[in-house]
């Protein structure tokens, strides 16, 4: 029988003008951009005076898979993934811009969902997405460059943490991990954990109110709790120890851990991708809320600890490993 579905429009047939139109008309922008998308650059507002600025890449088949994830997910997940880092500077997000390549026979409909994605995590952070460029490759590639306003704070860098001071987290670990586990065994559910995996969802004020409370140091988990706090203590060339008492491991971990034969505190100790933020604040400092101690800074030269002893095994995600 003929197959009467007619066939999804795809870019090549939409065109880069129109493919743009697509993703950019009826969309609402914050005030702090003050000229979104349509001419050779936009212009966005930096009442600071400074800009706080980060770039990444998401790559099919590295980042996401699109038989995992809708591409709604994916847009959401490249956007969320730069944001957190402006948070984790002490910065409030305020806008982003979009670099998008894909093949010429990518159906139109997945480029505009993904966008929607984009733009839904962008109004969950407050901020607009304010142009980009679309390119044809080979494969389905999105960069994301995020901009963030330091309110006319100092950045908290990874150098800052001193002996004696608190460690701390807001966020939750070990999720997207699991959730990377539950698909690679090519299960869809439970459903929290997958679509941790899918997208994170990151506390975007969180990373400001810990620079207000006098955070000493701050980075993204996004590589694994252990292999960010190691960049964090050379940074600052000290010793962090974590406590795993202080750590979170939720009710459904343990369970998925269970059915899968797994260690749930290993997925909070260096699972990646859940994006929470780790800081160091001075001893007696009020944490802000969502903020909980999970571990002290110790004398320089003893690394990252847990319970006071050498983590065996891989800290976390490594590039190329």
């Amino acid at each position: 029988m003929p197959n009467d579905t007619p066939e999804k429009p795809t870019v090549a047939a939409t065109g880069e003008f129109g493919l743009i139109r697509a993703v950019t008309t009826g969309r609402r922008q914050p005030e702090s951009t003050l000229l979104g998308p349509g001419d050779d650059a936009a212009v966005v507002a930096a009442p600071d005076g400074r800009t706080v600025v980060s770039t990444d890449v998401l790559v099919q088949g590295v980042h996401f898979r699109l038989d995992w994830s809708a591409p709604e997910h994916v847009g959401r997940k490249a956007v969320a993934v730069n944001l957190a880092d402006v948070a984790a500077m002490g910065a409030r997000p305020t806008s982003v811009l979009v670099g998008l390549a894909c093949p010429a026979d990518t159906p139109t409909d997945v480029i505009t969902e993904l966008v929607d994605g984009m733009w839904g995590e962008a109004e969950r952070a407050g901020v607009g997405v304010v142009g980009g460029d679309v390119v044809r490759a080979d494969q389905l590639v999105v960069s994301v460059t995020a901009l963030g306003d330091l309110e006319g704070r100092q950045p908290v860098t990874r150098s800052g943490a001193r002996p004696g001071d608190i460690l701390a987290l807001c966020g939750r670990l070990g999720w997207a991990a699991a959730g990377l586990v539950v698909l690679g065994r090519g299960f869809r559910s439970p459903v929290g954990v997958v679509n941790a995996q899918r997208y994170p969802e990151p506390d975007y004020a969180a990373g400001p109110a810990a620079a207000v409370a006098g955070a000493t140091a701050m980075i993204d988990v996004s590589d694994g709790l252990l292999a960010d706090l190691g960049h964090l203590a050379a940074a600052s060339e000290v010793g962090l120890d974590v406590r795993t008492e202080r750590l979170e491991v939720h009710q459904r971990l343990r369970e998925v851990g269970q059915a899968l034969g797994a260690d749930p505190m290993s997925w909070v100790l260096t699972g990646g991708e859940d994006h929470a933020l780790a800081a160091t604040f001075p001893p007696f400092a009020d944490l802000p809320e969502g903020w909980r101690r999970i571990g002290s800074v110790t004398m320089p030269d003893t690394g990252v600890t847990v319970d006071g002893e050498p983590h065996n095994g891989e800290p976390g995600w490594q590039h190329w490993r």
